[in-house]
């Protein structure tokens, strides 16, 4: 296992995959450069771009990182990926070829399910979800376990593609897709950034793998500092108003210098409504707006993190100190050093509990 933290040779290898096998079968000698594109928002959760020197057509690509350390030779897959939209110039003497190319979901996005296509009330939801992949995708599939099933008939729509659809699909068990590095398809449950754990810590100390710069941004637009709940039913009329005056959160009428309110009309209660529970209902809702989610932007020598994975940022120079993020979004250069540009989410809450980590 290589030690990321410590010196080491770097270079990188490109494989031509059978889609049959999922093995590789051909070492790639003409491609210059490559950048893989790992996010969580886009629906084949990255792409890849490659430039060579003459095009390999519709095929898949894996792509490693190999590093020598201490006389020890290791192989890394970073992503496997299926070109297209190949694009070239040639200036008189060389020929440059761009190849895009994307992840094996890729697949489930070419094709929809057929006209009105249904799975049954009743039906185990991933292992239907498992057995659509399987027959639309030819990427290796791994089975969930999971024994949630549906609570009524799950009917597709004429704009859905077998992603989308699948995508809902799993949605109903609370998972979302997920890739490893070699291209398998699993299916990752979802879950808070409180309740994962970290993989890596990145901080600023002597054998950090962090780059120096940094950047963080927030919106605080339409949070409100006050909520109205107004519940009247028959002769049951009440009123509750709860204000964020606390000089302590940014949120506040007194460091805002102004009321935005929130109004809640004749919210759903179980069990008969009483001015305590409205009281605690609007305190309950306000505590749940008054929170900022955070997306914070930073490079560092590759190490084994993934897009979905939770790591916790110790960079005091910056003034962040032991917070947990969720990561969204990579951009791995295939180049000496392997940077990798990583953006982060994570959210602090403003107003009912302690105010979180930032400087």
């Amino acid at each position: 296992m290589a030690d990321w933290l410590s010196s080491m040779q770097q270079t990188f290898e490109y494989y031509i995959v059978d889609p049959g096998t999922w093995k590789d079968v051909k070492l790639l000698n003409n491609v210059r450069t490559c950048t893989i594109n790992r996010d969580l928002e886009a629906e084949t959760l990255g792409s890849a771009s490659f430039n060579v020197t003459e095009s390999v057509g519709e095929s898949y690509i894996r792509v490693y990182l190999i590093t020598i350390q201490n006389g020890l030779k290791e192989k890394h897959p970073l992503g496997t990926f299926l070109t297209q939209t190949p694009s070239s110039s040639f200036n008189g003497k060389i020929r440059d070829v761009t190849m895009d190319a994307y992840t094996p979901l890729l697949e489930l996005k070419e094709s929809p399910p057929p006209l009105g296509y249904s799975i049954l009330k009743g039906e185990n939801i991933m292992d239907m979800a498992y057995k659509l992949v399987q027959e639309n995708a030819r990427a290796p599939v791994v089975k969930p376990q999971c024994t949630e099933k549906l609570f009524h008939d799950f009917v597709s729509n004429v704009n859905d593609k077998w992603s989308t659809f699948i995508t809902d699909l799993i949605a109903n068990a609370k998972y979302t897709f997920m890739l490893d590095e070699m291209g398998r398809i699993l299916f990752s449950p979802k879950q808070d950034t409180a309740s994962l754990q970290p993989v890596w810590t990145y901080d600023d100390g002597n054998s950090s793998i962090l780059y120096p710069d940094i950047s963080m941004d927030h919106d605080i637009y339409g949070i409100p500092n006050v909520v109205e709940v107004i519940y009247s039913n028959g002769a049951d009329n009440y009123y509750a108003r709860v204000v964020n005056d606390d000089e302590n959160s940014p949120l506040s009428t007194i460091n805002r210098g102004r009321e935005i309110i929130y109004r809640v009309a004749d919210p759903d209660l179980i069990g008969d409504p009483t001015q305590y529970r409205i009281n605690e209902y609007a305190n309950q809702v306000l505590r749940e707006l008054s929170s900022i989610e955070y997306t914070i932007t930073y490079k560092h020598g590759y190490c084994p993190v993934r897009i979905g994975d939770c790591v916790r940022l110790n960079y005091k120079r910056a003034g962040i100190t032991d917070i947990k993020a969720k990561v969204i979004s990579q951009s791995i250069s295939c180049e000496p050093g392997c940077p990798v540009t990583e953006t982060a989410v994570f959210t602090t809450k403003l107003w009912g509990l302690c105010y979180g980590f930032i400087k």
